[in-house]
C-alpha cells in the first residue's frame, strides 16, 4: 500500500512537471534559437521595441532570442537576409511598418513588400514629432518657418533614411510652407538625432520613442506632433494639424514580420506567442514608458490589410508631392 501511494505521488509529480514543461513548448515554434533581425542601428525606435520584447519572448518560447541589427539600404539589407534564410521560423524581423510601406516607393530594395513579406503581430504604435537642435533660434513652428524663409538654401533637415516618413514629412512641409530645406538622410534614427542634438543639423521628424527622452532632457526642442490628435506622451504640444498642416499625419506600427514562405500554421503559432507577450502588463508598461502607444489585438489577416492600405496611402503621397530619392 505504501509503495502504491508513493508510486501514485511520483506519477502526479511527473505529470505536473511534464505539464509545466509543455506550457512554453506549446507556444514555441522552433526548438532552436531565434534570430530577431532589426533593420536599424542600436538605439533607434525599432531597436527599442526589439530589446523590450526579446527577453520576454525567449522566456515564452523556451529558446534564446538573439537581436541582430542589420541597418542600411532603407531596411532592405535586413529584409533580404530574412527572405534568404530558411522559412522555418528561426529568422524573423522586428520592423516598423514604414520599412515595408514607405521606403519601397523611392528606393528599390530588391523585394516586394506585399508579396515577399507577411506581418505576424503588431506590438506597439509610434507617432512622429518635429524636433530641433537646442541652440536653433526658432522656438515654435511659426518662427521656424519664418527663419527658413529668411535663410534660403541654408537650412537642412535630417531623416532616418531616404524614403521614410521622416523624409516624406520634411518634403511635405517644404511644399506646404513654401520652404527649401535640404534633406540629409542617415542610416537610422539614432545617428540622425545625434546630429540634431549636436546642432550640426537644425531639425528632423523623428519617432516619439527616441525623441521623447531628449525632449524631456532639453536636448532637443519640439515644434509639433505629426498626428491628427495630441499625444498622451506630450499633451501640451500642439499637433502640426492644429498649426495648419493636416497633411503631416504620420504614425506606424512596430511588430514582427516573416518571409512569405513561412507556413500559415507556423505564422499562427508565432502570432499567438507574440500577442501573449505584448499583452503582459510589464511589457505594455515598458513600451508605454518608452514613448509608444499600445496596439489592440489584430489578426494576421487584419495586419496584412492594414499594411496594404498604408502602402497605397504612401504611394499616393509620393505621387502627389513628387517625392524622389535624391531630395
Amino acid at each position: 500500500m505504501f509503495a502504491s501511494f508513493t508510486t501514485r505521488r511520483a506519477h502526479r509529480t511527473l505529470c505536473a512537471t511534464l505539464l509545466a514543461l509543455a506550457v512554453p513548448a506549446a507556444m514555441a515554434w522552433t526548438d532552436k534559437p531565434v534570430k530577431l533581425l532589426v533593420p536599424a542601428p542600436a538605439g533607434g525606435t525599432i531597436d527599442v521595441v526589439a530589446r523590450i520584447v526579446a527577453d520576454q519572448l525567449a522566456a515564452e518560447i523556451g529558446q534564446p532570442v538573439i537581436v541582430d541589427n542589420k541597418p542600411g539600404a532603407g531596411g532592405a539589407i535586413a529584409v533580404k537576409a530574412m527572405i534568404a534564410a530558411p522559412a522555418d521560423g528561426q529568422t524573423i524581423m522586428m520592423t516598423a511598418s514604414n520599412v515595408l510601406t514607405e521606403i519601397p516607393h523611392v528606393l528599390k530594395g530588391g523585394f516586394d513588400p506585399l508579396k515577399d513579406v507577411k506581418p505576424v503581430a503588431a506590438l506597439a504604435r509610434s507617432v512622429m514629432v518635429l524636433v530641433g537642435a537646442p541652440n536653433f533660434p526658432p522656438k515654435d513652428l511659426k518662427s521656424l518657418i519664418s527663419h527658413v524663409k529668411a535663410n534660403p538654401g541654408k537650412v537642412s533637415f535630417a531623416s532616418y533614411s531616404a524614403g521614410t516618413a521622416s523624409h516624406y514629412a520634411g518634403m511635405i512641409l517644404n511644399q506646404k510652407a513654401g520652404l527649401d530645406m535640404q534633406h540629409v538622410p542617415f542610416a537610422g534614427s539614432a545617428p540622425a538625432l545625434a546630429q540634431v542634438m549636436g546642432g550640426q543639423i537644425p531639425i528632423m521628424f523623428d519617432g516619439m520613442a527616441t525623441s521623447k527622452p531628449m525632449i524631456g532632457a532639453s536636448k532637443v526642442q519640439v515644434y509639433g506632433v505629426a498626428a491628427k490628435t495630441r499625444s498622451s506622451h506630450l499633451p501640451q504640444v500642439p499637433t502640426l494639424a492644429e498649426q495648419g498642416y493636416p497633411e503631416l499625419d504620420f504614425g506606424n506600427w512596430i511588430g514582427v514580420v516573416v518571409s512569405a514562405g513561412v507556413s500559415p500554421e507556423l505564422t499562427e503559432k508565432m502570432h499567438r506567442a507574440l500577442d501573449k507577450v505584448a499583452a503582459l502588463p510589464k511589457v505594455r508598461e515598458r513600451l508605454v514608458s518608452a514613448g509608444f502607444e499600445p496596439v489592440g489585438e489584430m489578426s494576421t489577416a487584419q495586419l496584412a490589410q492594414d499594411l496594404r492600405a498604408e502602402f497605397e496611402r504612401n504611394a499616393a503621397i509620393v505621387k502627389t508631392f513628387d517625392i524622389k530619392l535624391n531630395q
